[in-house]
């Protein structure tokens, strides 16, 4: 026999052994189910259409002793069924599966799986019917997750917006960073962006800190008397370090060469609103560190009153990078709108109590949850 073959009886033979050892392990232990703790709950198959447009409702085997007197309520929202966890007043856990999309019998899904375990396990025996608000006395606290942002994203379905950027920057997001899975692949197809119109603004701030380290102290100071930027007041670019040293959020030192024409961003702004744009991102080089100027331009179009979003990408995402922070507030301002249009439509199923005495969180796409004020298409 060569080494080869006697390699290959070998490994024939510990394969043998192993799947041996492995039968004779499982074949003598116990059942999957008493590898699962006490409380764990396994949902019923739905056997019927019936079944599972009604939803029954399934207690789960274990009491929780630690209940607060308050319903709590963790909800997934996804594209086609709805799952509802609830803890009781008593501190028993309940789960529940209902479709999204139900139009003859309920508006909203979580706001029905919500009504129904009110209905069955209200302690005061109240009832809780149909096409009325929602009682929130004993409800404790809401956390959701849901697919509508992610859904509108992927389905291009967003609120139409415009873009907002430096002068001399408006095709920096459709170029990107030239990311791609394959480096090597050259068909590959950058994706679209979300923004319809761009609305470039003369404005400009730099750093000060690379411009100044060769300079003496005189020559700063000269710079920063120099009451009017020469080139500006020609029409041409700002001239490099003119200008007071302004101490940025960050802590560094910044230059702010030119502040945006109030008048020429109104009359700009006017445009994307004559196109029937309501949502804008703005985006401005060097904001993380100065934002001074994205909230002028915010203020314009506030006071325009004929733009429902308004995203500023210093406050949806303060980082140095210009690309993925442009790229976040546009998404944010394609987004957010949709994701308005649903909590309206989720909130109108409560009473008055929602807002004020219970904790609704929304999951964020990394895991995380925050208020519903804070909820945004960005996240």
């Amino acid at each position: 026999m060569n080494i080869i073959s006697w390699n290959r009886t070998r490994l024939h033979t510990i394969l043998v052994a192993g799947v041996g050892i492995l039968f004779a392990i499982f074949s003598s232990a116990p059942s999957t189910e008493a590898f699962l703790p006490h409380h764990s709950f396994i949902p019923h198959p739905v056997h019927s259409k019936h079944e599972s447009t009604r939803s029954s409702i399934s207690k789960m085997m274990a009491h929780n002793p630690d209940g607060d007197g308050k319903f709590h309520f963790a909800i997934d929202r996804g594209g086609t069924f709805t799952d509802v966890h609830a803890t009781l007043p008593n501190g028993t856990e309940l789960v529940s599966k209902l479709l999204s999309v139900d139009p003859s019998n309920y508006d909203d899904a979580p706001t029905e799986g919500i009504r129904r375990v009110l209905d069955a396990h209200d302690p005061t025996g109240k009832k809780h019917p149909r096409k009325t608000p929602v009682d929130t006395s004993l409800i404790g606290s809401i956390r959701m997750g849901t697919t509508v942002a992610t859904n509108a994203l992927l389905e291009r379905e967003g609120e139409r917006m415009g873009l907002i950027i430096t002068k001399g920057f408006r095709d920096l997001l459709q170029i990107g960073d030239q990311t791609r899975k394959n480096i090597f692949d050259l068909t590959c197809a950058a994706p679209e962006v979300l923004y319809e119109e761009v609305v470039e603004v003369e404005e400009r701030v730099m750093l000060a800190e690379f411009f100044d380290e060769d300079k003496s102290q005189e020559e700063i100071a000269s710079l920063e008397e120099r009451k009017e930027n020469d080139d500006v007041s020609k029409g041409g670019w700002p001239t490099a370090g003119v200008g007071k040293r302004v101490t940025g959020v960050t802590g560094e030192k910044v230059i702010p060469l030119q502040a945006p024409d109030v008048d020429a961003v109104r009359a700009s702004l006017q445009k994307l609103a004559d196109k029937g744009i309501q949502s804008v991102a703005i985006v401005f080089i060097h904001s993380y560190v100065f934002p001074e100027h994205e909230k002028i331009v915010a203020a314009v179009a506030k006071s325009m009153a004929c733009f429902t979003e308004i995203s500023m990408s210093h406050e949806v995402m303060a980082m140095v990078k210009m690309v993925p922070r442009g790229q976040t507030a546009c998404a944010a301002a394609y987004l957010t709108p949709k994701i308005t249009e649903y909590l309206a439509g989720f909130t109108r199923g409560f009473d008055e109590g929602l807002m004020t005495n219970v904790r609704l969180d929304f999951m964020k796409s990394d895991g995380g949850l925050t208020p519903v004020n804070d909820f945004g298409g960005h996240q």
